[in-house]
């Protein structure tokens, strides 16, 4: 009898399960929605309350505050998302209700109001964490006793997801800000809602997988020779060695608390006027007071937890932290990307382009656009001669949905080339990440598989170097600015260069962190080190917003050259010593490679 894994592999696009693409088409869609709507997030709430497309006039400050404490909500809910899947609904039924409530989410951002941006915010956050861990689950499912793919597989979703961030970026972003912002998020919940019929539609392809949990778990065999046998309860499995004491879950919970109230204080001290901590303890003002106190107790719990176990896995788990804090400051200094630098690109990028000029870039543009998304389209086209009489509706859906992206792309394109001047749009420059990702993710994949493989203490340093080193393009690019500018015409080129440097940066560090994670930990320990990891990339996040909202301070005290090289120097800094460190973290892998 076939499995369904096996029926699964029957139909095969590019070598892969049809439903492999059934996913990267949901994924594309989502990252749409999600890119297309952040990228302009910050201009709309920048921008200034009258002009001929007038914002919120919020401060930098103000605006990412909010956005720093969203981002980390992202890759927080997602650790209680991928457990309701697992126990209760099934990773198919978590990811439509997912692209349910976020569909919702930017509907109810269209009205341009403070409940309805805050509303729309908190539904994307929740729809976040039913939709993001587990699109990967289903592919993990996917492709059980078929490992060998699995590095494709993902290479194929990971195409998926910058596709994605590609043309909601593009698209959302120019819609937004040369018809209205309410166009741009009204753009990225269209798609949302697409995506969401079309997997819908095409739930029947995956049989079983992703269906509800079922209540026989399976566990992974042990991965140290200090683990004992495998056992089938999952309860056993989870606590066999280690149990969470009454101490670690008092610590946990008073950690989180405490972290949860400070990400919800920052806005609203700042926004709102609202400040739950409004006390000074040593001369250290309340919320500070808060989170360092919280930290304080999650480094107490890590601490005693990893001193529990033997000494092989507690120094694998030390290699992991240490590479978790090294995560933190890759992601405050990365994020700047859809904060400070977006703003560096509205007020102090030369955008408006001329004559030669002017037709370069629209040609450029136009290919940028047009070529990407015929080879999509291409892909399609043979998921439909796969599928036709499978899923045939799924299909109509997503031919349609497809049929109104190539109609926004050419309106996109008629309307630049009907124009005799050329005003590059803000949020243009966020494109660059994701199609650089596209073409040199193959170089570094060939880099990894090569005898010349850097190890991880290596590649991190090399990536903090790298992303300091982009930051560093735009010290140089800035230094004619004088002190508390508000504008200036920087060459748009230092601006694509920091964009090339930072995602040079970003391959060598972000498909490492969760590779080594899984290589590292025990199996019984997974589920916590990638909730503690998600966590390092939510504090990130939350240190990108807080950082990159004192552009506006930093630039009337000292200049906008100075800003930019705090983010040089800070990860080159850490990058270096992440080298130094390159033969202790060898050891404590004890031969992890």
């Amino acid at each position: 009898m076939n499995t369904d894994v096996e029926n699964l592999f029957k139909d095969k696009v590019i070598g892969h399960p049809a439903g492999l693409f059934v996913i990267f088409f949901t994924e594309m869609w989502e990252r749409f929605s999600f890119y297309g709507m952040r990228i302009l997030l910050v201009i709309f709430l920048t921008a200034p309350l009258f002009g001929d497309n007038p914002g919120w006039g919020w401060s930098s400050e103000n605006a990412l505050a909010l956005i720093g404490t969203y981002g980390s909500l992202l890759y927080l809910t997602p650790i209680v998302g991928g457990w309701i899947a697992d126990k209760y609904t099934g990773y198919r039924v978590a990811v439509v209700i997912g692209c349910f409530i976020m569909m919702l989410g930017h509907v109810s951002m269209v009205f341009e109001t403070q409940w309805s941006l805050y509303l729309g915010l908190a539904l994307l956050i929740i729809g976040t964490g039913f939709f993001k861990p587990n699109m990967t689950s289903m592919i993990s499912e996917m492709y059980k006793g078929k490992e060998s793919k699995k590095d494709g597989a993902y290479t194929i979703y990971y195409m998926g997801v910058n596709a994605g961030a590609f043309f909601g970026m593009m698209l959302c972003g120019y819609l937004a800000e040369n018809v209205g912002w309410s166009y741009g998020f009204g753009l990225a919940g269209i798609f949302m809602l697409l995506g969401l019929i079309q997997f819908w539609l095409a739930k029947d392809l995956f049989g079983e997988i992703g269906g509800k949990p079922s209540k026989v778990y399976e566990v992974e065999l042990p991965q140290n020779i200090n683990e004992e046998s495998p056992v089938v309860n999952e309860e056993d499995a989870a606590e066999k060695l280690n149990p969470f004491t009454t101490v670690d879950k008092v610590l946990m919970a008073l950690a989180a608390i405490g972290g949860l109230s400070y990400l919800f204080n920052d806005p609203l001290s700042k926004i709102g006027g609202i400040n739950l901590f409004d006390f000074e303890l040593g001369g250290i003002s309340g919320p500070y007071v808060v989170v360092l106190l919280s930290l304080v107790l999650f480094l107490i719990l890590i601490t005693m937890r990893t001193i529990r176990y033997s000494t092989i896995v507690r120094d694998k788990i030390i290699a992991v932290s240490i590479f978790g804090l090294f995560t933190v400051v890759f992601f405050a200094a990365f994020e700047q990307a859809l904060g400070s630098m977006t703003l560096f690109a509205r007020d102090f990028t030369q955008r408006a382009l001329t004559g030669n000029s002017a037709m370069i870039f629209k040609v450029i543009d136009l290919i940028l656009t047009v070529v990407p998304l015929a080879i999509i389209t291409w892909v399609l086209y043979l998921l439909f001669k796969k599928t036709h009489k499978k899923i045939l509706a799924s299909n109509i859906v997503l031919a349609l949905t497809f049929a109104f992206l190539w109609y926004v792309v050419f309106y996109k394109v008629n309307a630049e080339f009907g124009k005799e001047t050329t005003e590059v749009g803000a949020t243009w420059f966020g494109i660059l990440n994701s199609f650089f990702i596209i073409t040199l993710a193959p170089l570094f994949s060939k880099w990894w598989e090569s005898k010349y493989n850097p190890s991880a203490a290596m590649k991190y340093g090399l990536g903090l170097i790298l992303l300091g080193g982009g930051f560093g393009i735009l010290v140089i690019g800035t230094l004619g600015i004088p002190q508390g500018a508000t504008t200036a015409s920087v060459s748009m080129v230092f601006l694509i260069l920091a964009y090339l440097f930072h995602t040079m940066g970003e391959l060598c560090i972000s498909p490492v962190g969760l590779s080594y994670l899984s290589k590292l930990v025990p199996g019984r320990m997974i589920g916590f080190m990638f909730g503690i990891w998600y966590l390092a990339i939510a504090i990130g996040q939350k240190s990108a917003g807080t950082m990159g909202g004192m552009i506006e301070e930093i630039t009337a005290q000292y200049s906008l050259s100075t800003f930019f090289l705090i983010f040089t120097l800070f990860p080159i800094v850490i990058g270096l010593l992440s080298i130094i460190l390159n033969g202790v973290l060898k050891k404590l892998m004890h031969g992890v490679k």
